[in-house]
């Protein structure tokens, strides 16, 4: 039995042949979260922009061959990762990416507890963050907070981003995000919590001085 439900089926079927309507639905669908994930792999949204056109062309030329062993989506974002890697991903060993992994970010190393500890990685009992106040202002900040977010996820080692946003932003579940990165649960933990911890630091940051 493969993962493809019955609406799926309908669809796959009607991409295969070449329904328009149905392929601009799914355009509409996932443009916007392709192009977020493949900014994290690219140096501009250009090329980002790029990358999800070549998507879509690979999804249509693939599409007859697909066998439902994943999601269409699954298969989509696997399909837009493999062209955006090849276009952008920096050049780096595995040594790096666990150094940034580990060390990336803007939150001070010391607030976290240490490896041999029960809880690695997890904030220590002095260092957890404050609670963000509720204020009447605080729709007015809003958009303000959300521009913050933007910036310091820009900010964030390249994997930490991919994590972050998928998770949070394009609400992904944790065994896609982990199938797409070809990551370890455990390491999809560790990049999501310094990711999260870093943006919440900088909002930390941001509302000291504006409340």
């Amino acid at each position: 039995m493969t993962s493809t439900s019955i609406d799926e089926a309908d669809l796959i079927a009607a991409l295969r042949a070449r329904d328009e309507v149905a392929f601009a639905s799914l355009v509409d669908q996932h443009a916007p979260a392709m192009l977020r994930v493949a900014r994290g792999y690219v140096g501009t949204h250009e090329a980002a922009e790029e990358v999800v056109q070549e998507a879509w062309i690979a999804l249509l030329k693939g599409i007859d061959g697909f066998q439902g062993r994943s999601s269409l989506r699954t298969w989509l974002f696997t399909v837009l990762i493999n062209i955006a890697k090849k276009r952008g991903l920096r050049d780096r060993s595995d040594v790096d990416v666990e150094i940034a992994a580990y060390t990336g970010g803007t939150v001070d190393p010391k607030r976290f507890r240490d490896n041999d500890d029960q809880w690695p990685g997890h904030w220590k009992d002095e260092a957890v963050p404050h609670p963000f106040p509720e204020t009447p202002e605080g729709s007015v900040l809003g958009q303000e907070m959300r521009a913050v977010t933007r910036r310091e996820l820009d900010k964030l080692p390249e994997r930490q981003r991919l994590v972050v946003t998928m998770r949070d932003m394009l609400d992904m579940d944790a065994a896609e995000v982990s199938r797409l990165m070809e990551i370890t649960a455990a390491n999809q933990r560790v990049l999501l919590h310094r990711g999260r911890a870093a943006v919440r630091a900088a909002l930390e940051d941001y509302l000291r001085e504006t409340v």
